[in-house]
């Protein structure tokens, strides 16, 4: 034998010893060498390596060749035990190194050489046990960092040799445990998985696992690991119900759950929950669950774990089996179409209209509980064997990808004759003003030196100047005589001011406000019996004499005055004298139930000791647009499906921000499994469920419970949205929720009344029909309550309510045919509980702060009547009217000229547009809230607004939808579409407000006078703050694979200006969040075809949040009105901000201040790293909440980790009730 030299330990680094090993190990492997010396060789290695975690990182680090020689020697050495040792060696690496480590030897060709090497192993006779252990270990931890690794066993035969070993070696656990590793990995690939289970894995599995044994508990574990992953294919998972192995794992759990008395096999437990789940997702597993006795087996078990916090993943593993496996359900409805129905004028030929038409009355509403393969295996046929690249671009599918339909192209789409239509909704382009009453007549000099005399063009959108508009007819402008409400400031602040002083202003004002609500004292008054309250439910508009002041006034009465039924009060009242207003004809009422605090007796503490003093309110919040007779009269001349005829509280008494902050509300911990948990109750005990409907719209005749204890509901009014309410137990309520009318789907918003409810009493109130995947109602948003006798005691305000809160899939479920092809489509439930303060009140539950068609009409006509139109110009005009026959307001704001002088009326014609439009999506109020800050900026006495004015012509249409608001529904117009998805090709006769509001567009455009902005206000359902969408090409592009294109592409960064300076001014603003890239599937969007087809840059969609913000001032606050109307404000101040940048040499600023103002701005123009792609929901998933579909097939198996009891996102161990939520008052 040939002597190795080998160089004394001591005189070399750790390093150096180990590379001189593998380069000696290197020249073995190249040359016919004697064994001895390589096994003396490989010993070394692995000696320092199993010593030294430094030798283990030089030979993985970059750069070493160590793993090659290694793979290299294994792949040619036929000496038995030099391959054991460099087995040892690969396995110590892969073990303390992670997946790194593991992916490293992937790279090197690691995998199909140890494939190999099992192959050649498993010829010998016997096989050498230890070599198997060792290629099963290495193959089972880098298999899963291999994407081809299935493939690569199954040519190789690796996957029956494995299976082999286990049947024959069944006793050997040291064998048996690896080899069941690598089939668990092996089973990752459905293929395999097929494969496997036609040799018989499933039944030899059943072998290995059994009842509790403290023995052998780590071999059970990785078995069940192995059969669970089996089981997710289809095929493995019909053999196993089919040999009745539902009821064997049931039997072994409750085992194993009566005798892991210390809770030391968890995860075991955790493993047959895993194994159930995985059976469970076909519909025969499901029924052999159920006919198991399993729902009442895993209930009873999964309580009996609540007390043990550390056993929670058993609580939630086994609550989501539970919830799939619950029997699918129809709605309790006789159709899922809207309760009401309206004629179209045309009929849509194709889309989602036209289907509804032909859809036979038996399918809409069938539930559909069928598997995605409909009993039809072919899976081994049919497998994609690169199943792991199927989605590798799937978050780019949306993006728009062709450069020709993102550059924007003006198309005017329509003729100019026929867009002379519009030509009297401008009549400031043409108007003299020679017979109003202006400032001056007077000629007066610019701000700027030089006249000029001439048109003066300020730079819109494109710059293009003005076109000649001497040909224009003249329109007629309507002129009312208004009291003016005093002169205007023409003092212009400074511009960086103006954001601190507005906000001052309005804080002083609201500071005033509170203290004086503070001072008051409000007594409690008594109420109506039982029979009384009954008829004392809402105001009707047939007996409100539209003459009689109502409700609040801004002059204070001290009777407090309120519409009420023809009844009289029996009942004497001791503490307060009679409130003696006549409000209808012969008929004197006393203080009822509606205007008291409740029927208040001895049993009550609420405010028992106040002073006696009538309720009356005196909450001014600036100068108020609320007039309660004005408004019953617009709801009377307001045209709606249902023909209402009664007016809800809150939009007659008006609302006032409350005086105090509303905290995002914690989740408290285990909420969502505490209702799933009292929703499978339901099906266990069956026989505790009431199941009485007491409100349905679709059976007029259906009798009101005469009980006392019973709610009551209403939605019979504008705006409102509450199909059918079933008593499922006392004091808990189902609650379904109208489709859109012309629609089986989008329900989401909710606006309803209550009454009849006891103080102090949990109700709970579960929506059972939303269809949104997510909703903010799982991270800290509140439904909006409204308290009628609160809002008699000079608190009239929406406030968040509810405990328990959570949104989660249910076992509701609807056709594939009434979901357009997709199977198993699941409803949402929102569930929440409420204690109401007040006995016998009547009280407004609402998605968000109502905001309804009668209300805007109200507002426009008093801004209307308080304006000053010397300073002002205001003008209302009907862009058109709406299907079922209302009208759709267009609104144009600016200043007067200051003369009738040439110069001054060519300045006022010349300003540039900016176009905004709501509510085009009925259920999303905050637009409404919005843009009516909006529009009282516009129109109040702030010099700043002037100077807004004097800048701009605004051309708004706050409300898009009008026949959506009306009806209460959440998306859709009458026509049952969204109308923000019809702004490529509008129909006038379906879609006439998009129709003309494009119409208008196209006209500016046709005349040259592209707006320079153009902004729609919607509201978002899933993401925080308030952001914008906009419109970039280079954006877009680089978010699709080509990058390179972007950097070719050209583009004016001017988008991105309007956004940045909201997020220095507005503080629920986020620049984070807003997005600027074109998607496919909003092409037919106003944003998207306003900039394409109309060709205006700066064309945004502007979301607010419907919870609240978890950034800046407003940070983990809930939104409400205030804030809203803040925003619509700061948009205002953006704009003049945003002028001032693109027009400075009209305004004569230091250069310093502008230079300043360009580095706000600039920085975020030059886009090195565009924005993120904005997906619709942005929140992080909280581990409790799971699919509960009944076809997920693939999903993450959670890891019981070191703290297993932090399994949901709140730590909070007691429910918050209302009384206890924080609300921070107002300093």
């Amino acid at each position: 034998m040939s002597k190795i030299k080998v160089i004394p330990e001591k005189s070399l680094t750790n390093n150096s010893r180990i590379v001189g090993l593998l380069s000696q190990l290197e020249k073995i492997n190249t040359e016919s060498t004697e064994s001895d010396t390589a096994r003396y060789v490989t010993s070394k290695i692995l000696h320092l390596a199993q010593s030294q975690e430094k030798t283990r990182k030089e030979m993985t680090a970059k750069g070493s060749t160590g793993m090659e020689v290694l793979l290299s020697t294994l792949e040619n050495m036929k000496d038995l035990q030099t391959t054991l040792n460099i087995l040892s060696i690969l396995l110590e690496l892969v073990s303390a190194g992670g997946g790194r480590r593991a992916s490293f030897l992937v790279a090197k060709g690691g995998s199909q050489i140890l494939l190999q090497l099992l192959m050649n192993a498993s010829k010998e006779s016997p096989s050498d046990e230890e070599l198997m252990v060792l290629i099963h270990s290495i193959l089972a931890k880098i298999g899963l960092k291999d994407k081809k690794f299935g493939v690569k066993a199954r040519i190789n035969g690796a996957l029956n040799i494995t299976l082999n070993l286990v049947k024959q070696n069944l006793q050997n656990h040291r064998l048996v445990l690896p080899c069941l590793q690598l089939l668990r990995v092996y089973s990752a690939n459905s293929v395999n998985s097929v494969s496997l289970g036609k040799n018989g894995v499933v039944e030899l599995m059943f072998k290995i696992i059994g009842p509790f044994n403290k023995k052998n508990s780590g071999l059970m574990k990785v078995a069940l690991d192995t059969l669970a992953a089996l089981l997710k294919s289809k095929t493995n998972a019909r053999r196993a119900v089919d040999r009745g192995y539902v009821q064997v794992l049931l039997t072994i759990y409750v085992d194993w759950h009566r005798h892991d008395n210390r809770h030391r096999n968890v995860l075991i437990r955790k493993g047959i929950l895993q194994t159930l789940k995985s059976v469970t997702n076909i519909k025969l597993g499901r029924k052999a669950f159920i006919d198991a006795n399993g729902m009442k087996i895993l209930y009873n078990t999964s309580q009996e774990c609540l007390a043990v916090r550390t056993l929670d993943p058993l609580v939630n593993t086994s609550s989501l089996i539970m919830r799939k496996c619950f029997p699918k359900n129809r709605l309790p409805l006789p159709t899922i179409k809207s309760s009401f129905q309206f004629q179209l004028p045309v009929i849509p030929v194709t889309g989602p209209v036209a289907q509804l038409y032909s859809l036979p009355p038996e399918v809409d509403d069938v539930a559909d509980e069928s598997d995605d393969n409909d009993d039809t295996d072919l899976e081994a046929e049919n497998e994609t064997e690169n199943e792991e690249d199927m989605h590798q671009n799937a978050k780019n599918e949306d993006i728009e990808t062709d450069i020709n339909k993102l550059k924007p192209q003006q198309e005017p789409g329509r003729a100019l004759e026929e867009l002379k239509m519009y030509e009297h909704l401008f009549p400031e382009l043409a108007d003299d003003f020679q017979d109003y009453d202006l400032i001056s007549k007077e000629p007066k000099p610019f701000g700027f030196e030089g006249k000029v005399r001439g048109p003066i063009v300020v730079p819109t959108a494109e710059e293009e100047p003005s076109g000649n508009l001497g040909n224009l007819t003249k329109g007629i402008l309507v002129k009312e005589k208004m009291s003016p409400k005093g002169a205007g400031n023409d003092k212009k602040a400074t511009f960086m001011d103006l954001a601190e002083e507005e906000r001052k202003e309005n804080d002083k004002t609201f500071l005033q406000q509170f203290t004086n609500n503070k001072n008051r004292t409000i007594s409690p008054v008594c109420g109506m019996n039982n029979d009384i309250v009954k008829a004392l439910d809402r105001i009707t508009l047939q007996n409100i004499p539209s003459q009689t002041p109502l409700g609040f006034t801004e002059s204070m009465k001290k009777d407090c005055s309120l519409p009420l039924n023809l009844l009289t009060c029996t009942k004497a009242c001791p503490q307060i004298a009679p409130c003696g207003n006549v409000l209808f004809e012969g008929r004197t009422v006393q203080l009822g139930k509606l205007c008291c605090t409740g029927a208040e007796t001895e049993d009550d503490d609420t405010e028992s000791n106040s002073s006696v003093e009538q309720a009356s309110l005196d909450v001014t919040d600036g100068p108020t647009l609320h007039d309660s007779d004005l408004y019953v009269e617009i709801v009377k001349n307001t045209k709606s499906v249902p023909e209402y005829s009664e007016v809800a509280y809150p939009d007659y008494f008006g609302h006032v921000p409350p005086p105090f902050k509303e905290p995002i509300l914690e989740r408290p911990y285990g909420v969502q499994r505490t209702k799933i948990a009292q929703d499978i109750e339901r099906l266990i005990h069956q026989s505790d469920i009431i199941d009485r409907v007491v409100y349905d719209l679709d059976n007029p005749n259906y009798m009101i419970p005469e009980e006392g204890d019973i709610l009551k509901f209403n939605s019979k009014f504008e705006s409102g949205n509450l199909r059918k309410v079933i008593q499922i137990r006392k004091h808990e309520y189902d609650l379904i929720l109208n489709s859109d009318i012309n629609s089986n789907h989008y329900h989401q918003w909710f606006y309803f009344e209550v009454s009849g409810m006891r103080p102090s009493v949990a109700y709970r109130f579960n929506i059972i029909n939303c269809e949104k995947s997510n909703s903010q109602f799982n991270y800290g948003m509140q439904p909006l309550m409204y308290s009628v006798q609160e809002a008699l005691n000079a608190r009239p305000w929406w406030i968040r309510v509810g405990t328990d809160i959570c949104y989660y899939k249910n076992h509701f479920s609807r056709s594939s045919v009434a979901t357009g092809g997709q199977k198993g489509k699941s409803y949402y439930t929102i569930t929440f509980t409420v204690s109401f303060p007040h006995k016998d009140d009547v009280c407004y539950f609402a998605y968000h702060y109502p905001y309804t068609y009668s209300t805007l009409q109200m507002h426009l006509q008093k801004l209307e009547s308080a304006h000053n139109p010397q300073h002002i110009y205001f003008r209302k005009d009907v862009l058109c009217e709406t299907l079922s026959g209302n009208s759709c307001p267009l609104v144009t704001i600016t200043a007067m000229p200051q003369s009738n002088y040439y110069e001054h009326i060519c300045q006022f014609r010349n300003r540039p547009y900016v176009f905004l439009s709501a509510r085009v999506h009925p259920g999303e109020t905050n637009a409404s809230w919005v843009m009516k800050g909006t529009l009282e900026y516009l129109m109040s006495n702030n010099p700043t607004a002037q100077s807004l004015r004097e800048s701009f012509i605004f051309k708004i249409i706050p409300m898009l939808n009008p026949d959506g608001v009306i009806n209460g529904n959440h998306r859709c117009s009458l026509s049952g579409e969204d109308l923000n998805r019809q702004w490529q090709s509008p129909n006038p006769d379906l879609h006439p407000t998009i129709y003309h509001a494009k119409g208008l567009l196209q006209y500016l455009a046709a005349v040259k006078r592209l707006p320079l902005v153009y902004c729609d206000y919607h509201g978002h359902s899933r993401k925080k703050n308030v952001f914008m969408y906009g419109c970039s090409i280079k954006e877009t592009v680089w978010h699709t694979s080509d990058n390179a294109t972007s950097c070719d592409i050209v583009e004016d960064m001017g988008y991105r200006t309007l956004p940045k300076i909201l997020s220095h001014i507005a503080p629920a603003f986020c620049m984070s969040s807003c997005s600027f890239v074109v998607e496919k599937s909003k092409e037919s969007t106003a944003r998207v075809v306003v900039w394409r087809e109309i060709g205006v840059q700066r064309s945004y969609t502007m979301e607010s949040t419907l919870c609240g913000c978890d950034q800046g001032k407003y940070k983990s606050l809930q939104i409400g009105t205030r804030e809203l109307e803040e925003m619509g404000a700061k948009f205002c101040v953006g704009l003049l901000r945003l002028k001032r940048l693109t027009s400075p040499l009209e305004y004569n600023l230091p250069s310093s201040l502008l230079d300043f103002e360009n580095d706000l701005i600039e920085p975020s123009c030059k886009v090195t790293s565009p924005t993120t792609y904005v997906l619709d929901e942005d929140e992080p998933r909280f581990l409790e909440e799971v699919d509960y579909s009944a076809e997920s097939n693939d999903e993450l198996d959670i890891e019981l980790a070191d703290n297993a009891g932090d399994y949901e996102p709140s730590a909070q161990e007691e429910v918050l009730s209302d009384s206890e939520l924080s609300r921070t008052y107002l300093p």
